[in-house]
């Protein structure tokens, strides 16, 4: 028996080597090897997320810089969201068709293209837009690669906590680093963007490769992305995460616009690496929220988050009355950390769900449709009323009624929630 265990671990060792992707030297290749394949995940979307996050702060920098008007900055989030709804019909069949890791490494080239605009000074919206296409083809993979590489509820459950921790800390160090070095030069921080998305696609190729489903076509994508979304909706414990998972991030892409703005008006703080360092505490609370969600909620009291979420939309409200830097940072924490902890069981639930029915990348595309279209909405609206010029506590007291209605359907709806 102990002869045959060991033969069979090293006939594993071999298929787990041969998976894996060549190339670099023989110092990498083997430094690489001997990560765990989630931690080579992990820091693939560490630095990808880390360089997403540096470019929303480089824009602004360019929107300054070549005078675009105020609502530019919305307006080219906006271009970036729509990408993830015309793309999300073909993206999870892409995920589900193909080698999941190959497909991070297709979604790292093409944000890279969109650095390119960039630096040839192509329209900041439609630069931002392809960032947006290699976004939306990279997001599928990362969390659909997951239960791939875990077994067991809890295991994937922490796998999301740790995967969305260092989501976090990326969003944290990339906007802070994004609006420092867009100040001191837009050009070194573009070439900096490049360089980092090349390492993720090095990390990328080191984790391990299952086969995808080859049967998947995508000549009736659309109408089948429309049954699949409806199957999911159909289930209560799908349809409670889509609508909890995209109210969350309506109310977060709203609220960061609208901090952005409402800094320099309400603190009188201006200069983006000033600007990013504030609205990187939301990113340190999230941080803390989904590390310590496995100790507060577990996959079976999930419907628990809903609290979380009604705290959060009251911490939104807050901001009407604030006037201190001090107290901005305090409600900024507090708001990321509950809203960490509103998230991650969401994930995890949303993932079963669709392991179970449809596939795990057919169903992160259709709730990265999902809550894209949220924050289309909710990131457009306010554009519009930026443009009109509604003031910004009118904008955060309505961010925290929409997300509150949000809230108030899940309470109604967690009931019929039991699988």
């Amino acid at each position: 028996m102990a002869g045959g265990a060991e033969k069979e671990w090293k006939e594993n060792e071999t298929m787990l080597e041969q998976q894996k992707w060549g190339g670099g030297s023989m110092l990498v290749a083997g430094w690489c090897f001997k990560l765990k394949p989630l931690n080579a995940l992990f820091a693939a979307q560490f630095l990808s997320a880390f360089v997403d996050n540096m470019i929303l702060f480089i824009t602004l920098a360019i929107i300054n810089r070549d005078g675009y008007p105020g609502y530019y900055l919305p307006l080219v989030q906006s271009a970036f969201l729509f990408a993830y709804i015309v793309c999300a019909p073909w993206v999870g069949r892409f995920a589900d068709k193909n080698p999941k890791p190959w497909v991070l490494v297709i979604g790292n080239i093409l944000k890279s293209v969109g650095i390119l605009m960039l630096l040839v000074k192509i329209n900041p919206a439609v630069s931002y837009a392809v960032v947006g296409a290699g976004a939306v083809v990279y997001s599928p993979a990362k969390y659909g690669i997951l239960p791939e590489l875990t077994s067991g509820e809890g295991r994937l459950l922490k796998a999301n906590s740790n995967m969305e921790s260092f989501t976090i800390l990326a969003i944290l160090a990339g906007s802070v680093s994004g609006g420092y070095l867009s100040d001191k030069s837009i050009l070194l921080s573009l070439l900096v963007c490049l360089v980092l998305y090349g390492l993720s696609i090095l990390f990328s190729t080191f984790i391990p490769r299952q086969k995808g489903n080859e049967r998947i076509g995508y000549s009736r994508a659309v109408r089948a992305f429309g049954a699949d979304s409806t199957l999911l909706f159909k289930d209560a414990q799908g349809r409670f995460s889509l609508i909890g998972t995209g109210s969350f991030w309506l109310a977060s892409a709203v609220l960061r616009m609208v901090i952005i703005a409402w800094l320099p008006i309400t603190l009188g703080i201006t200069g983006n690496t000033s600007i990013s360092m504030i609205i990187a505490v939301t990113g340190i609370g999230i941080a803390i929220g989904a590390a310590i969600t496995p100790y507060l909620v577990t996959v079976k009291t999930y419907t628990r988050t809903a609290y979380y979420g009604l705290a959060m939309a009251i911490c939104i409200f807050a901001f009407t009355l604030i006037h201190s830097l001090t107290f901005t940072i305090i409600f900024l924490l507090l708001t990321g950390c509950l809203g960490g902890i509103f998230i991650v069981p969401m994930n995890t639930c949303l993932q079963q769900v669709g392991h179970e029915t449809i596939g795990a990348g057919k169903t992160i595309a259709i709730q990265n449709f999902v809550e894209n279209t949220f924050m289309f909405l909710g990131v457009g609206g306010y554009t519009l009323a930026a443009k009109a010029g509604v003031g910004v506590n009118a904008a955060i007291v309505a961010t925290g009624i929409t997300l509150l209605i949000f809230i108030g359907y899940m309470f109604l709806s967690g009931r019929n929630c039991a699988r």
